[in-house]
This record gives structure tokens, C-alpha cells and sequence, in this order.
């Protein structure tokens, strides 16, 4: 279900786990991928509303114009750094018409912020490259890998997009010129390949898991009840705080270890 709605504010003060940042950017509410693990859903944005995490999206129909005024007023104060975005995919479905997130970042490359953070599964980001090219080095797209197999991919997030296709836009940014990295968060079950596969495609990875990364130390995970899936897999060992390491191993024997980031410095400007 998608709502049209005029929101009162757009830039939130970032704090906790994204305290580089001053600000997040929320173009939506609600996320139609609907990713089984999202800690989203333990938030009271999930939380108080009647409707499932998943089924609603509210657009910000004058996102734009909101904009405009809170990041004049904002940098008129200091540096201003924002990550877009911490409770929605700036590129889920609905931006394919809506282009809320298009919007924003016309009115951010005309009155630049000193650093925006763009977090995203979709490869629908690379039809923004002209405008992230006029961004610079003050912007860094993210894309969400969380592993290379398509059939874990499919347990965990039917709704997202295909890991090739993210592959694919990560490429595409690259040759541009955009600063990229590949997000692997949370670490799923993947191949003995996987790092070897990004160390062709990428230059920068991330790497977090829910332990780390949930902002309850994998409590909220842990309500949600994702630890089913794993079990459902047959692969109930990669559900535990030291699963990231096999992947985080890996990673360092094709990639400098400069170029390996895990948790929140993998996020931080």
C-alpha cells in the first residue's frame, strides 16, 4: 500500500552507530524488500503501525522542497554529513515512479552537504550516476551484498533484488567514477568464492553482522525471529557472533586490510 503524505521534517540528527554523521534522510516510511532480518522491524516506525513491515510505504511527496530549506539552514550552522538513509531503501520499488530519492539528490548536488552516505540493495541507484558524479568524493554509494548465493538470498529477502544485478550496478558506479563499496550486512551463508568475486568488481568492503550491527547487540534480531531461516537452511552454525569471521578471513586474503572495514567504521564519512 503506498500514501502519498507532506512530512514536517526531513533531516533527523543521526546519533549511536551513525554519530559520524549529523544528520539521516529518510525518503520513505516503510520498505517494501521487506528483508526477513531487518532490524527495521523491532523500530517504532514497525512497531506502531497496523499495518505488517513490508505491505506500506508512505512517500514524502514534498521531500524536495523540505529539503531545500532544512539544508540551507543546516549548513549555514557547519559541516553537514548524511547518511541515506537508516530506516528505509532510499531505492526501493516505489522510487522507480515516485523519484523522491532523484529529487533529493537534484537539490543536494545544487547545494552540496559536506558528505552524503547513500545506502541501498537496488541496483535502480545507477540510473542517479549523473547526479552522484556531480557529488564527487563527497558522496559514497553502499550497496548491500550480504552473500553470492542466490538461494540464501532468496530465504532471507525475496523481495530484494538479485545479487548479480547488484554486482552489476557496482560495476557500472565504479567505472564512473563513484565511490562504492560493497556491504556485506548482515553476513549470510555464502561461498568459499565470495570475497575473491567482490575483490574483482569492488575496492572497499564492509562487513557487520547482527551482533554488531543491530544496535541491541542481536537482541532485536533475535525477537524478530530470523534465526528460523538459518535452521530451515540446514545451516544453523552461521547464525553466531563469530560467523563473520570466516567471511572477514576471507576478505584479507583479496583485499588489503586497509580496504576491509568491519562494523561501524565500514559506515562512518
Amino acid at each position: 500500500m503506498i500514501v502519498h503524505k507532506t512530512a514536517k521534517q526531513l533531516l533527523t540528527k543521526a546519533s549511536g552507530f551513525l554519530e559520524g554523521y549529523t544528520h539521516t534522510l529518510n525518503p520513505y516510511t516503510g520498505c517494501a524488500f521487506a528483508c526477513s532480518y531487518c532490524y527495521v522491524r523491532q523500530m517504532p516506525v514497525a512497531l506502531f503501525r497496523d499495518e505488517a513491515w513490508g505491505s506500506f510505504v508512505d512517500v514524502k511527496e514534498n521531500a524536495a522542497a523540505l529539503l531545500a530549506k532544512e539544508l540551507t539552514r543546516v549548513l549555514s550552522k557547519g559541516p553537514v554529513k548524511i547518511f541515506m538513509s537508516s530506516a528505509t531503501d532510499p531505492y526501493q520499488p516505489a522510487e522507480y515512479a515516485e523519484r523522491i530519492t532523484r529529487s533529493l539528490l537534484e537539490v543536494m548536488s545544487a547545494n552540496p552537504p559536506d558528505f552524503v552516505f547513500v545506502q541501498t540493495r537496488s541496483p535502480l541507484v545507477t540510473r542517479d550516476a549523473d547526479l552522484l558524479e556531480l557529488l564527487g568524493d563527497r558522496v559514497r554509494v553502499s550497496i548491500t551484498v550480504e552473500t553470492d548465493r542466490e538461494d540464501v538470498r532468496r530465504a532471507f529477502s525475496p523481495s530484494a533484488p538479485p545479487i548479480s544485478a547488484r554486482l552489476k550496478a557496482l560495476r557500472e558506479l565504479r567505472a564512473r567514477g563513484i565511490p562504492v563499496q560493497a556491504t556485506i550486512a548482515p553476513v549470510l551463508p555464502s561461498s568459499e568464492q565470495f570475497a575473491e568475486r567482490l575483490s574483482d568488481i569492488v575496492d572497499r568492503v564492509c562487513i557487520d553482522d547482527y551482533f554488531m550491527g543491530d544496535g541491541s547487540g542481536g537482541r532485536r534480531t533475535e525477537r524478530i525471529g530470523v534465526r528460523g531461516v538459518y535452521d530451515a537452511l540446514g545451516l544453523p552454525d552461521w547464525y553466531s557472533r563469530d560467523a563473520y569471521k570466516r567471511v572477514h578471513e576471507q576478505l584479507l586474503r583479496h583485499f588489503p586490510q586497509e580496504q576491509v572495514f568491519v562494523s561501524q567504521r565500514g559506515f562512518l564519512p
